[in-house]
């Protein structure tokens, strides 16, 4: 898959736009935050 096309998510936290990453893969539906910094700041 190439970068163009890799699923996009909104921050809860910043309201910015997120893209997919390999590490999030097994729990992509799951992923709600940009950052551990966003993540830590709810």
């Amino acid at each position: 898959m190439k970068k163009e096309h890799l699923p996009e998510k909104i921050c809860n936290v910043c309201d910015r736009p997120f893209t997919w990453r390999k590490k999030w893969e097994k729990n992509w539906e799951a992923v709600k935050y940009c950052s551990q910094r966003c993540r830590r700041s709810k």
